[in-house]
């Protein structure tokens, strides 16, 4: 069967699709798709259910909100299943209820979907096309496409202008955006640059920050979140970059192949050969620390090696030592391509 209709007609349909969809524990500020209670889909142009397909397919405007997190896009396609536990008493597989009310025609509008599993069944993939846009009450994600695998709890955003922006920050990345609910991970990928309010800029081939979940908790105000980049969708604790880093602070530009940020102490620390430029001074080592709150950068050198220096007259040094807590050593790799890229 391949039916067209409008949306409120589809109501019953819905409400077997798109409830009880699985997955981790996440925060109302986060963006993820994967639990919330019922889901409120609707769009410009109709819906339509491809019952041999088992998915439905939403067009022009389309909509999905469940709890905080809204996505919009040019169209919306769910992909659904036979729950494992119905199948396993041996219920015979059945299409989502309100099969007769598909053919009708009703006014446009949202499709509340309420509570109770009628048919079944659940959605384990869901993908939006053209325009896309997810938004919580603090975050906003763009680009041109995005896939969400709800059994391993991971979206993937590609396309042009990929972004996310929240009160505190500005991630973007050329080749694809992840988000890692469960593991409370996001991946930034090719040319990825994370920029704070307070115009700290921190840019690499690939950027992985991890928070603490702490968006678990009862959602805060928008003025009361953290200075953290990343931090309405959880504490952020760590950020790894990985490939062409680039550390930029009011005064100095510091570079290296690996590095890692720590928020809490500001600190972040480059490895592989480091660069810290100011003005015309250049400075070259092993491993460079450099505390993104004083804006002061520290030159280490290697056990066998030196540090090896261009100092030009009446310009002050590109760097000083100063004394900070232990730092962590940066990854060395970045974290495989989410499932959910693999198109």
């Amino acid at each position: 069967m391949r039916g067209r209709v409008r949306q409120a007609a589809l109501a019953g349909a819905f409400g077997a699709a798109l409830s009880g969809l699985p997955g981790a524990q996440a925060g109302a500020q986060g963006i993820d798709f994967s639990h919330g209670g019922p889901v409120a889909i609707s769009s410009r142009d109709g819906i339509e259910w491809l019952q041999q397909e088992h998915k439905v397919i939403a067009t022009g405007d389309a909509r999905a909100v469940r709890q905080n997190v809204t996505v919009t896009a040019d169209r919306l396609t769910a992909f659904y299943r036979k729950k494992q536990d119905a199948t396993a008493q041996g219920a015979a597989p059945a299409p989502p209820s309100g099969t007769q009310a598909a053919t009708k025609t009703a006014a446009a509008g949202p499709l509340d979907v309420t509570g109770a599993d009628e048919g079944g069944n659940e959605i384990y993939r869901l993908e939006a096309e053209g325009h896309v846009v997810i938004t919580t009450p603090t975050d906003r994600a763009q680009g041109d496409k995005a896939i969400y695998d709800l059994d391993r709890a991971v979206m993937v955003m590609t396309g042009r202008d990929l972004r996310l922006t929240t009160p505190n920050d500005v991630l973007t990345a050329r080749d694809d955006l992840e988000y890692w609910s469960a593991r409370h991970m996001a991946v930034a990928r090719g040319e990825a640059v994370v920029v704070t309010k307070d115009q700290r800029r921190i840019a690499a081939d690939v950027l992985v920050a991890y928070t603490s979940g702490q968006n678990e908790a009862k959602p805060q105000p928008v003025s009361q979140a953290d200075n953290d980049p990343l931090g309405a969708t959880g504490k952020l604790e760590k950020v790894d970059a990985f490939g062409n880093v680039v550390v930029s602070t009011p005064t100095d530009v510091v570079t290296g192949g690996r590095g890692v940020y720590v928020p809490e102490t500001g600190i972040a620390v480059l490895v592989d050969h480091v660069r810290i430029t100011r003005g015309q001074n250049q400075l070259e080592g092993s491993k460079a620390e450099v505390n993104l709150k004083t804006g002061v950068s520290r030159l280490i050198a290697a056990q066998s090696g030196r540090v090896e220096g261009l100092i030009v007259p009446n310009e002050s040094q590109g760097a000083a030592p100063a004394p900070s807590p232990k730092p962590p050593a940066p990854s060395p790799k970045p974290p495989a391509r989410g499932a959910g890229a693999q198109r």
